[in-house]
């Protein structure tokens, strides 16, 4: 309400117009912004700090680079002026801090983000990405001209980086120390939930409006309402959430600056979020986890556990450059890999040949949406394979894009180029990107550093149609460029896991299935480690633990993977065999382990007691004679077995696929191949592998459904692109274009029959899809 009105009608109560005015005038506000906010120092003082991470730096230096590495101290020493300059040491030193309490506890970490541009960092070991190496510029992290914070993305394993965010909270105080917020808005079926439960609607009333919200008819007559207020509220604040690892540090107490929330797990939030964090001036630490890092841990535990060997996976450099690790990058046979195992980069890596770390680092940059949709992918494996087919723009192009083949691939070869070839400094370069990439709005900056461009063109002899058309490239290219110290440390994680997967596929596959999350479902996972050379068991009694467990080259799958098993029975059948040894039968595990009949069955039915020599059904009648759900469970083990009755059974058998149709239900795939329960023999069809033989003719093939990819074309058609294993288990890819999908849709998972024509893409076969239709498995013949 404007002041004017709110004046007129109070103007009959002149004393609370003046009251109020008072009170207005004596109010104030401070709202402190700036790098003062931070921690101001580490260890004391300013200069103090600076002489430790100078010393840290330098002793560093030596260690990754030698003793007389000229080129690197002097980058060191230029990194540690502007540091100083920009009052960043205090920043650097708590990230090195908490890299090193992770360090001593064990804890692998990944420092990633533009953060990887500087060669302080690398020698504080806050990352493993060597800037010399790739030519990074570290004025794409900090310079004299950015006014937001710098920030490092601090990657560690899923299971520890609570431990790391709790050491942060008593390092530098829970008074100063909090996690940051992220704003939930109300949004879509949430804002009609909401409202429903405000006007009093019961929940099938509420259920029936979200999933039917045009059926109009047979809504309640208060829905006309809820929508009314549901789009007013839209994009409206409905609860703090908290950022994915967002952490600040204050100087004076965060009361100062914000009200705090406590979370469920004991740290408190801000009541701003990241980008408010910023105008504040407020530095970021991102405590951020992965499951990759879980691979990589679990890994090298169950390679000393199951080998007795020590395996060193931070030896990057002799990883870099191992024969057989660059061998399988170049298979593309990387199912499990960080960042690498996708179908999409699969057949990048066949189509580019990849076999090192430079190119890697591209393929990973040229894989996102962005560039893909532009056209740049493509070109850039068009110039790979044939490097004579383009011209550079200019020699500044050739000298400083070389390495991509004159693609602006990263968002450092836009600074490069801008840098080289106009003569902006490189401080100026990083703000005209930043600009560019919409992180920083346009303005009296953008025109200044436009014109300078220009100018500079001109004054270097650049003709005017050649400074408009590489200014045209600029702009194109960054808006889809990649941080390049970002893919750098995402690369150098992948070849971690390649070392692992070279070496000690076994172990590695098992990581890969303990630790969930990747790209595939558990089922191809397991399959993947059948194609290594490891024997898969169901789950047992006698050799399980609560996860997935190897012992030489027998892979037993863990209770986990037991559908509706109660996590406390896992455990407890676990401690029971280790204090008391192995199960003899199933009446010596059922005198040991507190179960109820239902979580017995559960056992019994996927396999758990194959060691008695019985089959599940013989089991299942046994399970009466030892097993009596009304007695209380004693945990004391009897000195002296009880007698009693034995029983003869009546011949009960077991059916051929009884255990696969078990294994489907209860851990969601089958062990054996999927093809032997195909209710026919597949006739004919040819195998993955020798699709290369076929290129351009119509084949059949089987294929296992893996998974599918959703497109929209140019029309706004639905496309798909689908990934499937074939009867001898190797992987193979299809295209499914909308003309053909009514002739061939995907009915669900199983097995397929295709046919199609077989198409090349740089080396890398695949089909497209005429006709498909689904097998029929064979008959549930379980009993019951």
């Amino acid at each position: 309400m404007p002041p004017e009105t709110l004046l007129h009608h109070y103007q009959a109560y002149p004393r609370i117009i003046q009251n109020t005015r008072r009170i207005v005038d004596a109010c104030s506000i401070e709202w402190p912004a700036g790098l003062h906010v931070n921690r101001q120092t580490f260890a004391g003082s300013k200069e103090g700090d600076f002489q430790l991470l100078q010393k840290l730096a330098l002793n560093g230096c030596k260690q990754r680079y030698g003793e007389h590495d000229t080129a690197a101290l002097e980058r060191v020493r230029k990194e540690l002026r502007v540091i100083r300059e920009q009052d960043f040491c205090s920043y650097f030193l708590i990230t090195w801090d908490i890299v090193r309490y992770a360090h001593s506890m064990g804890y692998h970490h990944v420092g990633r983000g533009s953060g990887a541009n500087s060669l302080v960092a690398y020698c504080l070991g806050i990352t493993d990405v060597d800037p010399l190496e790739l030519d990074l510029y570290f004025e794409r992290f900090i310079n004299p001209y950015r006014s937001s914070p710098p920030d490092f993305d601090i990657d560690f394993s899923w299971d520890e980086r609570d431990d790391v965010t709790d050491y942060i909270f008593k390092r530098y105080d829970k008074e100063h120390t909090a996690l940051l917020a992220t704003y939930s808005t109300f949004q879509g079926r949430s804002i009609v939930r909401e409202l429903g439960k405000v006007f009093g609607l019961p929940k099938a009333e509420i259920d029936l409006i979200v999933e039917h919200p045009d059926a109009t008819d047979r809504h309640h007559e208060l829905a006309k309402t809820i929508f009314q207020y549901g789009r007013l509220l839209e994009d409206f604040p409905n609860y703090l959430s908290i950022h994915a690892g967002g952490v600040i540090i204050s100087e004076q107490p965060l009361s100062c600056h914000t009200a705090l929330q406590m979370m469920p797990k004991g740290f408190p939030i801000t009541h701003f979020d990241m980008h408010h964090a910023e105008d504040m001036g407020f530095h970021k630490f991102d405590v951020l986890s992965q499951r990759g890092l879980g691979h990589l841990k679990d890994a090298v535990e169950l390679v000393r556990e199951n080998q007795g060997k020590a395996v060193d996976i931070h030896a990057t450099e002799r990883i870099k450059n191992d024969p057989a690790v660059r061998a399988q990058l170049r298979s593309g046979h990387c199912i499990g890999c960080f960042y690498i195992e996708s179908p999409a980069m699969r057949g990048l890596l066949k189509k580019l040949r990849c076999d090192n770390y430079v190119h890697l680092v591209a393929a990973s940059s040229i894989i996102r949406p962005g560039v893909a949709q532009s056209g740049m992918m493509r070109e850039y494996i068009q110039r790979f394979h044939h490097p004579e087919s383009f011209e550079y723009l200019h020699p500044v192009f050739r000298e400083q894009l070389g390495e991509t083949f004159g693609v602006m691939v990263y968002q450092e070869d836009v600074m490069k180029i801008v840098h080289h070839f106009a003569g902006l400094d490189l401080d100026e370069s990083d703000v005209l990107r930043r600009i560019m990439t919409g992180k920083k709005a346009k303005g009296d900056t953008f025109e200044r550093l436009r014109k300078k461009y220009f100018d500079n063109c001109r004054s270097r002899g650049h003709p005017e149609e050649l400074a408009r058309e590489v200014w045209r490239q600029i702009e194109s290219f960054a808006g889809y460029s990649f941080c390049k110290a970002h893919s750098a440390s995402f690369a150098v994680e992948s070849f971690q896991s390649l070392y692992l997967k070279a070496y000690f596929p076994l172990e590695f596959m098992v990581a890969v299935i303990n630790n969930f999350g990747g790209f595939y479902q558990t089922e191809y996972y397991v399959h993947e480690a059948r194609m290594q050379g490891a024997q898969i068991h169901a789950p047992c009694v006698n050799h399980s633990r609560y996860l997935t467990h190897i012992e030489g080259k027998d892979v037993y799958l863990g209770f986990i993977h037991i559908q509706q098993l109660e996590r406390k029975v896992a455990h407890r059948i676990v401690h029971r065999r280790s204090a008391g040894g192995t199960f003899r039968d199933l009446e010596d595990f059922a005198q040991r382990v507190e179960i109820n009949l239902e979580q017995l069955d559960l056992l019994i039915r996927i396999g758990a007691f194959r060691f008695t020599g019985r089959n599940k059904y013989e089991l299942m009648w046994e399970k009466y004679a030892v097993f009596n759900p009304r007695e209380k469970y004693d945990p004391t083990l009897p000195l002296f077995e009880d007698p009693h009755a034995h029983f003869s059974l009546p011949d009960l058998k077991e059916g051929p696929f009884d255990q696969a149709f078990d294994e489907i239900e209860m851990l969601g795939f089958p062990l054996c191949s999927p093809f032997a329960l195909l209710e026919e023999e597949p006739a004919g069809g040819i195998p993955a592998e020798q699709l290369g033989r076929f290129i351009g003719r119509r084949v059949l093939c089987y294929g296992y459904f893996v998974c599918r990819k959703h497109v929209r074309t140019i029309r706004g058609e639905t496309m798909y692109f689908g990934t499937w294993l074939d009867r001898e288990g190797y992987f193979f890819d299809t295209t499914h274009f909308p003309a053909f999908l009514q002739q061939g849709p995907f009915t669900g998972k199983g097995i397929y029959r295709i046919e199609g024509k077989v198409t090349e893409d740089f080396g890398f076969p695949g089909i497209e899809v005429v006709r498909m239709e689904r097998a029929p498995f064979r008959g549930d013949e379980r009993g019951g």
